[in-house]
């Protein structure tokens, strides 16, 4: 069993991975919340928690981790202390504390944040974000999800490096991608786009690794 490490697990995506790893025979979710009153929330499921707060040292948040899902946001508020900086300080901490993987929720966009005409500051802030994670030298995966929403999950993606193509998913269908690119031998020192299509994940992702 290996211990990961959820940063944003009190989003709506970041609980939909911590669900779906509690549930999974592989992996053990640790939640990491920003306030002790998020504890209760996680500790009444039997979930670990660890405090840590992205504008702060979060070092200590990694002992006895083996991956990382950062699928923290600030929402807009603060895309460069959290979105950006945040991101930085957990991979360089992921770094130091050799780290196996490290799965980056990103966006659709962040690739060339200068051509957005909405949203620039915060895809700025992921592309700043992304590309110090691939030069990191830390085993990574970075998906970029088009528009969130709250749908049901269909199991179903298109997938594409890019994809050249807008749309949107459901979170718990990234939820789903975020936690099958953890094993081992999922795509590594990869870089992808997603949104709801026809093909079931698994076989997605295996497209992908495979082409």
């Amino acid at each position: 069993m290996e211990n990961v490490l959820v940063v944003g697990a009190t989003g709506t995506t970041g609980r939909k991975v911590v669900n779906l790893l509690k549930s999974s025979p592989y992996f053990v979710p640790i939640a990491m919340v920003r306030k002790e009153s998020q504890i209760q929330e996680f500790s009444e499921q039997d979930i670990q928690t660890v405090l840590g707060d992205l504008e702060k040292d979060i070092s200590h948040t990694l002992d006895k981790i083996h991956k990382v899902v950062f699928a923290a946001g600030s929402g807009g508020r603060k895309v460069v202390e959290v979105d950006q900086e945040g991101a930085k300080k957990m991979i360089d901490a992921s770094k130091n504390n050799k780290i196996k993987k490290f799965v980056m929720l990103s966006s659709m966009g962040a690739d060339h944040p200068e051509k957005a005409t909405e949203l620039k500051g915060y895809l700025e802030a992921k592309h700043n974000a992304d590309e110090y994670l691939k030069t990191s030298n830390i085993r990574y995966t970075i998906i970029r999800p088009g528009a969130l929403t709250n749908d049901k999950g269909t199991g179903k993606i298109m997938i594409g490096k890019p994809l050249n193509k807008r749309g949107s998913i459901s979170r718990e269908d990234v939820a789903q991608v975020l936690t099958r690119t953890l094993y081992d031998d999922a795509l590594s020192q990869d870089c992808f786009e997603i949104v709801s299509g026809n093909e079931l994940i698994g076989k997605a992702l295996d497209s992908l690794t495979n082409s």
